[in-house]
Protein backbone atom coordinates (compact mmCIF):
# COMPACT_ATOMS: atom_id res chain seq x y z
CA UNK A 1 0.00 0.00 0.00
CA UNK A 2 1.41 3.85 -0.44
CA UNK A 3 2.41 6.47 1.72
CA UNK A 4 2.43 10.03 1.39
CA UNK A 5 6.16 11.01 1.10
CA UNK A 6 6.72 12.94 4.58
CA UNK A 7 3.65 12.44 6.13
CA UNK A 8 2.04 15.42 4.11
CA UNK A 9 -1.44 15.89 4.86
CA UNK A 10 -3.72 15.07 1.87
CA UNK A 11 -6.64 16.72 3.25
CA UNK A 12 -5.76 20.14 2.63
CA UNK A 13 -8.13 21.63 -0.06
CA UNK A 14 -4.47 21.44 -3.19
CA UNK A 15 -5.56 23.65 -6.03
CA UNK A 16 -4.27 20.70 -8.24
CA UNK A 17 -5.10 21.56 -12.13
CA UNK A 18 -3.86 25.14 -11.66
CA UNK A 19 0.01 23.62 -10.73
CA UNK A 20 -0.29 20.96 -13.03
CA UNK A 21 -1.24 23.08 -15.93
CA UNK A 22 1.84 24.72 -15.02
CA UNK A 23 4.17 21.77 -15.05
CA UNK A 24 2.29 20.58 -18.49
CA UNK A 25 3.55 24.44 -19.89
CA UNK A 26 6.97 24.31 -18.81
CA UNK A 27 7.56 21.15 -19.84
CA UNK A 28 6.26 22.59 -23.79
CA UNK A 29 8.48 25.07 -23.26
CA UNK A 30 11.35 22.68 -22.00
CA UNK A 31 10.99 20.75 -25.00
CA UNK A 32 11.02 23.61 -27.13
CA UNK A 33 14.23 25.59 -25.60
CA UNK A 34 16.07 22.32 -26.20
CA UNK A 35 15.58 22.14 -29.36
CA UNK A 36 16.21 25.79 -30.49
CA UNK A 37 19.45 25.95 -28.09
CA UNK A 38 20.82 22.06 -30.77
CA UNK A 39 19.15 23.92 -33.50
CA UNK A 40 21.48 27.07 -32.95
CA UNK A 41 24.82 25.54 -32.84
CA UNK A 42 24.45 24.32 -36.18
CA UNK A 43 23.25 28.33 -37.02
CA UNK A 44 19.21 26.58 -38.08
CA UNK A 45 17.82 29.73 -35.97
CA UNK A 46 17.16 32.88 -37.18
CA UNK A 47 17.31 36.16 -35.32
CA UNK A 48 18.53 36.31 -32.21
CA UNK A 49 18.81 32.61 -31.56
CA UNK A 50 20.49 32.60 -28.04
CA UNK A 51 18.64 34.90 -26.33
CA UNK A 52 15.47 33.12 -27.45
CA UNK A 53 17.15 30.00 -25.88
CA UNK A 54 17.81 31.37 -22.71
CA UNK A 55 14.08 32.68 -22.48
CA UNK A 56 12.34 29.57 -23.11
CA UNK A 57 14.84 27.72 -20.41
CA UNK A 58 14.75 30.35 -17.74
CA UNK A 59 11.31 31.94 -18.11
CA UNK A 60 9.18 29.33 -20.03
CA UNK A 61 10.54 25.74 -17.99
CA UNK A 62 12.39 26.86 -14.73
CA UNK A 63 10.25 29.98 -14.03
CA UNK A 64 6.52 28.84 -14.86
CA UNK A 65 7.74 25.57 -12.93
CA UNK A 66 8.69 27.48 -9.86
CA UNK A 67 5.22 29.43 -10.32
CA UNK A 68 3.68 26.09 -10.24
CA UNK A 69 5.40 24.72 -7.62
CA UNK A 70 5.02 27.51 -5.11
CA UNK A 71 1.43 27.63 -5.79
CA UNK A 72 1.19 24.10 -4.87
CA UNK A 73 3.56 24.13 -2.11
CA UNK A 74 3.07 26.93 0.13
CA UNK A 75 -0.43 26.15 1.40
CA UNK A 76 1.42 22.79 2.05
CA UNK A 77 4.19 23.37 3.65
CA UNK A 78 2.83 26.76 5.26
CA UNK A 79 -0.60 24.97 6.25
CA UNK A 80 -2.83 27.78 5.00
CA UNK A 81 -4.97 28.24 1.72
CA UNK A 82 -3.77 29.95 -1.92
CA UNK A 83 -5.19 33.20 -1.72
CA UNK A 84 -6.44 33.15 -5.23
CA UNK A 85 -6.69 29.83 -7.63
CA UNK A 86 -7.98 33.11 -10.42
CA UNK A 87 -4.75 35.02 -9.96
CA UNK A 88 -2.79 31.53 -10.37
CA UNK A 89 -4.83 31.20 -13.34
CA UNK A 90 -4.36 34.51 -15.06
CA UNK A 91 -0.35 34.28 -14.36
CA UNK A 92 -0.01 30.97 -16.25
CA UNK A 93 -1.89 33.09 -18.99
CA UNK A 94 0.15 36.11 -18.88
CA UNK A 95 3.41 34.72 -18.57
CA UNK A 96 3.08 31.72 -20.96
CA UNK A 97 1.93 34.32 -23.70
CA UNK A 98 4.85 37.40 -22.61
CA UNK A 99 7.50 34.20 -23.31
CA UNK A 100 5.72 32.89 -26.44
CA UNK A 101 5.86 36.11 -28.12
CA UNK A 102 9.41 37.95 -27.07
CA UNK A 103 11.15 34.47 -28.39
CA UNK A 104 8.86 34.78 -31.61
CA UNK A 105 9.91 38.31 -31.90
CA UNK A 106 13.58 37.55 -31.10
CA UNK A 107 13.70 34.78 -33.86
CA UNK A 108 11.76 37.42 -36.61
CA UNK A 109 13.79 40.08 -35.30
CA UNK A 110 10.75 42.28 -34.47
CA UNK A 111 12.30 44.35 -32.05
CA UNK A 112 9.49 46.48 -32.09
CA UNK A 113 7.33 43.97 -30.27
CA UNK A 114 9.60 42.82 -27.36
CA UNK A 115 7.99 45.25 -24.87
CA UNK A 116 4.61 44.68 -25.46
CA UNK A 117 5.41 40.91 -24.68
CA UNK A 118 7.80 41.85 -21.99
CA UNK A 119 5.09 43.54 -20.35
CA UNK A 120 2.85 40.60 -20.22
CA UNK A 121 5.65 39.07 -18.41
CA UNK A 122 5.62 41.73 -16.42
CA UNK A 123 2.21 41.64 -15.32
CA UNK A 124 2.34 37.98 -14.73
CA UNK A 125 5.32 37.61 -12.61
CA UNK A 126 3.73 40.41 -10.48
CA UNK A 127 0.47 38.89 -9.96
CA UNK A 128 2.26 35.49 -8.79
CA UNK A 129 4.16 37.59 -6.65
CA UNK A 130 1.29 39.34 -5.13
CA UNK A 131 -0.52 36.16 -4.78
CA UNK A 132 1.81 34.15 -2.96
CA UNK A 133 2.66 37.18 -0.54
CA UNK A 134 -0.96 37.14 0.30
CA UNK A 135 -1.08 33.41 1.24
CA UNK A 136 1.93 33.76 3.44
CA UNK A 137 0.92 36.89 4.83
CA UNK A 138 -1.83 34.97 6.89
CA UNK A 139 0.94 33.11 8.60
CA UNK A 140 2.23 34.23 11.83
CA UNK A 141 5.62 33.65 11.74
CA UNK A 142 8.15 32.53 8.50
CA UNK A 143 10.36 29.19 8.48
CA UNK A 144 13.48 29.45 6.49
CA UNK A 145 11.80 28.04 3.37
CA UNK A 146 9.14 30.81 3.20
CA UNK A 147 11.79 33.45 3.71
CA UNK A 148 13.57 32.47 0.89
CA UNK A 149 10.20 32.44 -1.38
CA UNK A 150 9.48 35.97 0.06
CA UNK A 151 12.77 37.04 -0.98
CA UNK A 152 12.83 35.26 -4.21
CA UNK A 153 9.12 36.55 -4.90
CA UNK A 154 10.73 40.16 -4.86
CA UNK A 155 13.79 39.48 -6.94
CA UNK A 156 10.98 38.23 -9.55
CA UNK A 157 9.27 41.52 -9.85
CA UNK A 158 12.63 43.15 -9.70
CA UNK A 159 14.13 41.25 -12.78
CA UNK A 160 11.02 41.32 -14.71
CA UNK A 161 10.77 45.03 -14.06
CA UNK A 162 14.81 45.17 -15.33
CA UNK A 163 13.86 43.03 -18.52
CA UNK A 164 11.15 45.57 -19.35
CA UNK A 165 12.94 48.71 -19.67
CA UNK A 166 16.05 46.15 -21.60
CA UNK A 167 13.43 45.49 -23.66
CA UNK A 168 12.21 49.03 -24.56
CA UNK A 169 15.55 49.78 -24.78
CA UNK A 170 15.44 48.09 -28.19
CA UNK A 171 13.13 50.36 -30.26
CA UNK A 172 12.90 53.34 -27.55
CA UNK A 173 16.50 54.01 -25.88
CA UNK A 174 15.81 54.97 -22.48
CA UNK A 175 19.47 54.01 -20.58
CA UNK A 176 21.12 56.84 -22.39
CA UNK A 177 18.49 58.67 -19.75
CA UNK A 178 19.90 56.53 -17.00
CA UNK A 179 22.95 56.57 -14.73
CA UNK A 180 23.38 53.01 -16.05
CA UNK A 181 24.40 51.59 -19.59
CA UNK A 182 22.22 49.03 -20.85
CA UNK A 183 25.28 46.08 -20.80
CA UNK A 184 25.40 46.72 -17.13
CA UNK A 185 21.55 46.27 -16.96
CA UNK A 186 21.44 43.41 -18.73
CA UNK A 187 24.39 42.16 -16.39
CA UNK A 188 22.47 43.02 -13.36
CA UNK A 189 18.93 41.45 -15.06
CA UNK A 190 20.60 38.28 -15.70
CA UNK A 191 22.22 37.97 -12.13
CA UNK A 192 18.82 38.56 -10.20
CA UNK A 193 16.78 36.38 -12.60
CA UNK A 194 19.41 33.01 -12.12
CA UNK A 195 20.73 33.78 -8.81
CA UNK A 196 18.06 35.71 -7.30
CA UNK A 197 14.68 34.53 -8.07
CA UNK A 198 16.24 30.88 -9.38
CA UNK A 199 18.73 29.76 -7.39
CA UNK A 200 16.52 31.55 -4.05
CA UNK A 201 13.78 29.31 -4.48
CA UNK A 202 16.36 26.38 -4.66
CA UNK A 203 17.95 26.55 -1.75
CA UNK A 204 14.08 27.21 0.23
CA UNK A 205 12.77 24.47 -1.40
CA UNK A 206 15.68 22.05 -0.55
CA UNK A 207 15.61 22.84 2.90
CA UNK A 208 12.39 20.61 2.78
CA UNK A 209 12.83 18.67 0.04
CA UNK A 210 16.52 17.36 1.35
CA UNK A 211 14.65 16.70 4.66
CA UNK A 212 11.45 15.34 3.08
CA UNK A 213 13.30 13.16 1.12
CA UNK A 214 16.11 11.99 3.33
CA UNK A 215 13.42 11.60 6.44
CA UNK A 216 16.30 13.71 8.58
CA UNK A 217 16.23 16.70 10.18
CA UNK A 218 19.15 19.54 10.24
CA UNK A 219 21.03 19.32 13.55
CA UNK A 220 24.66 20.52 14.19
CA UNK A 221 26.65 22.35 11.86
CA UNK A 222 23.40 22.45 9.38
CA UNK A 223 21.57 24.90 11.61
CA UNK A 224 24.90 27.65 11.02
CA UNK A 225 25.17 26.86 7.61
CA UNK A 226 21.69 27.07 7.36
CA UNK A 227 21.78 30.41 8.79
CA UNK A 228 24.93 31.79 7.02
CA UNK A 229 23.58 31.04 3.65
CA UNK A 230 20.23 32.51 4.71
CA UNK A 231 22.12 35.72 5.02
CA UNK A 232 24.87 35.20 2.84
CA UNK A 233 23.03 34.36 -0.51
CA UNK A 234 20.17 37.10 -0.55
CA UNK A 235 22.81 39.66 0.46
CA UNK A 236 25.54 38.58 -1.82
CA UNK A 237 23.36 38.24 -4.94
CA UNK A 238 21.85 42.17 -4.26
CA UNK A 239 25.56 43.17 -3.87
CA UNK A 240 26.37 41.03 -6.85
CA UNK A 241 23.62 42.93 -9.02
CA UNK A 242 24.14 46.13 -8.00
CA UNK A 243 27.57 46.21 -8.12
CA UNK A 244 27.27 44.97 -11.65
CA UNK A 245 24.62 47.68 -12.23
CA UNK A 246 26.80 50.07 -11.18
CA UNK A 247 30.02 48.86 -12.58
CA UNK A 248 31.12 49.11 -8.68
CA UNK A 249 34.17 45.68 -9.20
CA UNK A 250 34.46 46.24 -5.49
CA UNK A 251 30.74 45.46 -4.57
CA UNK A 252 30.09 42.79 -7.19
CA UNK A 253 33.43 40.89 -5.52
CA UNK A 254 31.33 40.98 -2.33
CA UNK A 255 28.05 39.92 -3.40
CA UNK A 256 30.07 37.18 -5.45
CA UNK A 257 32.42 36.09 -2.19
CA UNK A 258 28.89 35.88 -0.87
CA UNK A 259 26.96 34.16 -2.96
CA UNK A 260 30.06 31.94 -3.46
CA UNK A 261 30.25 30.97 0.13
CA UNK A 262 25.89 30.41 0.21
CA UNK A 263 26.75 28.36 -2.37
CA UNK A 264 29.14 25.82 -0.07
CA UNK A 265 27.12 26.13 2.90
CA UNK A 266 24.04 25.15 0.95
CA UNK A 267 26.11 21.93 -0.97
CA UNK A 268 26.96 20.58 2.42
CA UNK A 269 23.96 20.83 3.92
CA UNK A 270 22.33 18.63 1.06
CA UNK A 271 25.54 16.50 1.20
CA UNK A 272 25.17 15.76 4.61
CA UNK A 273 21.38 15.20 4.11
CA UNK A 274 21.86 12.34 1.46
CA UNK A 275 24.53 11.02 4.12
CA UNK A 276 22.38 10.59 6.82
CA UNK A 277 19.43 9.70 4.81
CA UNK A 278 17.13 6.86 6.54
CA UNK A 279 15.20 5.32 3.42
CA UNK A 280 16.09 3.30 0.54
CA UNK A 281 18.01 5.28 -2.20
CA UNK A 282 16.45 6.01 -4.99
CA UNK A 283 17.07 7.90 -8.61
CA UNK A 284 16.05 11.07 -7.27
CA UNK A 285 18.58 10.63 -4.18
CA UNK A 286 21.39 10.65 -7.11
CA UNK A 287 20.46 13.65 -8.81
CA UNK A 288 20.28 15.65 -5.66
CA UNK A 289 23.66 13.82 -5.20
CA UNK A 290 25.13 15.10 -8.51
CA UNK A 291 23.49 18.51 -7.46
CA UNK A 292 25.73 18.93 -4.31
CA UNK A 293 28.83 17.50 -6.26
CA UNK A 294 27.98 19.99 -9.43
CA UNK A 295 26.98 23.47 -6.54
CA UNK A 296 30.54 22.72 -4.83
CA UNK A 297 32.42 22.63 -8.00
CA UNK A 298 31.08 25.55 -9.69
CA UNK A 299 31.95 27.60 -6.56
CA UNK A 300 35.27 26.43 -6.01
CA UNK A 301 35.70 27.36 -9.64
CA UNK A 302 33.94 30.81 -10.06
CA UNK A 303 35.37 31.88 -6.58
CA UNK A 304 39.01 33.41 -8.42
CA UNK A 305 36.97 34.22 -10.96
CA UNK A 306 34.84 36.65 -9.47
CA UNK A 307 37.53 37.70 -6.75
CA UNK A 308 39.36 38.86 -9.92
CA UNK A 309 36.65 40.08 -12.28
CA UNK A 310 33.14 39.71 -11.11
CA UNK A 311 31.51 42.64 -13.43
CA UNK A 312 32.91 41.13 -16.70
CA UNK A 313 30.64 39.58 -19.32
CA UNK A 314 32.61 35.99 -19.46
CA UNK A 315 32.21 35.37 -15.63
CA UNK A 316 28.45 36.73 -16.15
CA UNK A 317 27.46 33.09 -13.86
CA UNK A 318 30.85 32.48 -12.77
CA UNK A 319 34.59 31.34 -14.17
CA UNK A 320 34.41 30.42 -17.90
CA UNK A 321 32.42 27.48 -19.41
CA UNK A 322 30.74 27.24 -15.70
CA UNK A 323 26.94 28.74 -16.46
CA UNK A 324 26.10 25.36 -17.49
CA UNK A 325 27.24 23.12 -14.83
CA UNK A 326 25.09 25.74 -12.67
CA UNK A 327 22.05 25.89 -15.14
CA UNK A 328 22.15 22.03 -15.66
CA UNK A 329 24.28 20.19 -13.40
CA UNK A 330 22.38 22.15 -10.08
CA UNK A 331 19.32 24.05 -11.23
CA UNK A 332 18.13 21.60 -13.77
CA UNK A 333 18.67 18.56 -11.60
CA UNK A 334 16.70 20.18 -9.04
CA UNK A 335 13.43 20.84 -11.32
CA UNK A 336 13.62 17.27 -12.89
CA UNK A 337 14.12 15.51 -9.98
CA UNK A 338 11.92 17.49 -7.82
CA UNK A 339 9.09 17.18 -10.89
CA UNK A 340 9.57 13.21 -10.81
CA UNK A 341 7.44 13.49 -6.95
CA UNK A 342 5.42 16.70 -7.43
CA UNK A 343 3.80 15.53 -10.87
CA UNK A 344 2.41 11.93 -9.61
CA UNK A 345 2.11 13.65 -5.89
CA UNK A 346 -0.86 15.67 -7.41
CA UNK A 347 -2.10 12.90 -9.70
CA UNK A 348 -2.29 10.64 -6.59
CA UNK A 349 -4.00 13.13 -4.19
CA UNK A 350 -6.41 13.66 -7.05
CA UNK A 351 -7.30 9.75 -7.46
CA UNK A 352 -5.96 7.44 -4.96
CA UNK A 353 -5.65 9.08 -1.84
CA UNK A 354 -9.40 9.22 -0.54
CA UNK A 355 -9.12 5.06 -1.69
CA UNK A 356 -6.07 4.78 1.24
CA UNK A 357 -6.68 2.01 3.80
CA UNK A 358 -9.93 1.05 2.06
CA UNK A 359 -8.30 -0.71 -0.80
CA UNK A 360 -4.38 -1.28 -2.19
CA UNK A 361 -3.13 1.36 -4.15
CA UNK A 362 0.21 1.98 -6.25
CA UNK A 363 3.00 4.16 -4.05
CA UNK A 364 3.61 8.00 -5.60
CA UNK A 365 6.82 6.30 -7.13
CA UNK A 366 5.26 3.87 -8.97
CA UNK A 367 3.10 6.61 -10.94
CA UNK A 368 6.15 7.12 -13.48
CA UNK A 369 8.42 4.51 -14.98
CA UNK A 370 11.81 4.08 -13.08
CA UNK A 371 13.65 2.81 -16.29
CA UNK A 372 12.95 5.97 -18.16
CA UNK A 373 14.02 7.95 -15.47
CA UNK A 374 16.88 6.28 -15.07
CA UNK A 375 17.39 6.52 -18.84
CA UNK A 376 17.03 10.24 -18.38
CA UNK A 377 19.22 10.64 -15.58
CA UNK A 378 22.08 9.56 -17.27
CA UNK A 379 21.59 11.16 -20.34
CA UNK A 380 20.51 14.24 -18.56
CA UNK A 381 24.18 13.98 -16.58
CA UNK A 382 26.31 12.04 -19.43
CA UNK A 383 24.96 15.52 -21.70
CA UNK A 384 26.20 18.17 -19.13
CA UNK A 385 29.44 16.51 -18.55
CA UNK A 386 30.16 16.95 -22.67
CA UNK A 387 28.56 20.17 -22.26
CA UNK A 388 30.77 21.83 -19.74
CA UNK A 389 33.89 19.58 -20.51
CA UNK A 390 33.49 21.05 -24.23
CA UNK A 391 33.49 24.47 -23.14
CA UNK A 392 36.48 24.10 -20.20
CA UNK A 393 38.30 22.90 -23.25
CA UNK A 394 37.29 25.17 -25.76
CA UNK A 395 36.61 21.86 -27.99
CA UNK A 396 35.12 22.16 -31.31
CA UNK A 397 31.26 23.71 -31.51
CA UNK A 398 31.15 19.63 -32.96
CA UNK A 399 31.08 18.41 -29.92
CA UNK A 400 29.20 20.83 -27.98
CA UNK A 401 26.27 20.27 -30.12
CA UNK A 402 26.69 16.27 -29.19
CA UNK A 403 26.19 17.77 -25.71
CA UNK A 404 23.12 19.45 -26.36
CA UNK A 405 21.61 16.07 -28.45
CA UNK A 406 22.08 13.88 -25.61
CA UNK A 407 20.73 16.55 -22.89
CA UNK A 408 17.89 16.61 -25.87
CA UNK A 409 17.29 12.79 -25.65
CA UNK A 410 16.98 13.21 -21.73
CA UNK A 411 14.47 16.33 -22.19
CA UNK A 412 12.59 13.72 -24.58
CA UNK A 413 12.81 11.11 -21.85
CA UNK A 414 11.68 13.56 -19.12
CA UNK A 415 9.00 14.41 -21.00
CA UNK A 416 7.25 11.21 -21.99
CA UNK A 417 7.78 9.85 -18.61
CA UNK A 418 5.76 12.57 -16.97
CA UNK A 419 3.13 12.99 -19.71
CA UNK A 420 2.71 9.18 -19.37
CA UNK A 421 2.16 9.73 -16.19
CA UNK A 422 -0.88 12.02 -16.77
CA UNK A 423 -2.40 9.90 -19.34
CA UNK A 424 -2.59 7.04 -17.57
CA UNK A 425 -2.98 8.03 -14.24
CA UNK A 426 -5.14 11.60 -14.50
CA UNK A 427 -7.17 13.41 -16.89
CA UNK A 428 -7.26 13.81 -20.56
CA UNK A 429 -3.84 16.65 -19.96
CA UNK A 430 -5.94 18.63 -22.80
CA UNK A 431 -9.42 18.81 -22.17
CA UNK A 432 -9.67 19.28 -18.36
CA UNK A 433 -6.16 19.75 -16.98
CA UNK A 434 -5.22 22.57 -19.49
CA UNK A 435 -8.74 23.68 -19.88
CA UNK A 436 -11.03 22.63 -16.77
CA UNK A 437 -10.56 21.46 -13.08
CA UNK A 438 -8.60 18.25 -12.41
CA UNK A 439 -10.90 15.46 -11.14
CA UNK A 440 -10.39 11.76 -11.91
CA UNK A 441 -11.38 9.11 -14.28
CA UNK A 442 -14.27 6.80 -14.13
CA UNK A 443 -13.70 4.31 -11.80
CA UNK A 444 -13.53 0.85 -13.98
CA UNK A 445 -16.72 -1.03 -13.25
CA UNK A 446 -16.38 -4.71 -11.97
CA UNK A 447 -14.91 -7.44 -13.90
CA UNK A 448 -16.89 -10.21 -15.35
CA UNK A 449 -16.36 -12.54 -12.63
CA UNK A 450 -17.83 -10.14 -10.16
CA UNK A 451 -14.76 -8.92 -8.66
CA UNK A 452 -13.93 -5.14 -8.94
CA UNK A 453 -10.89 -4.41 -11.20
CA UNK A 454 -7.95 -3.56 -8.41
CA UNK A 455 -5.71 -0.68 -9.31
Amino acid sequence: MGAVPGGLDTDIDLPMAVPLRHFVVGLGFLVAGTLVGVSAVANAVPGLASLAHVHLLLVGWVCVTIMGAMTQFVPVWSGTSLYSQRLATVQLALVAAGVSGFVVALTLDAVAWLAPFGALMLAGFWTFAYNILRTLAALDEYDVTERHFGYALGFFCLLSLFGLVLAVDFTAPVTPSLPVEHGNLRHAHATIAVFGAVLTTVYGALYQLGTMFTQTELHGVDQYLQSLEAVAHPLGVVLLAGGRLVDSVLVAQLGGLLVVAAAFAMSTVLGRRLYEMRVEWEPMHTRYAVVAVALAAWAVSTAPAWLGAPTTERHLFGASGSAHLLALGVIGLVLVGTLYHIVPFIIWVDRYSDRLGFEAVPMIDDLYDDRLAAIDGTLWVGGTVVIVGAELADLSPGILGAGGLIVTLSVAAFAANMLLVVHEHGPDPFDRVLLGSLSPRPEPGPDDDGSTSEV
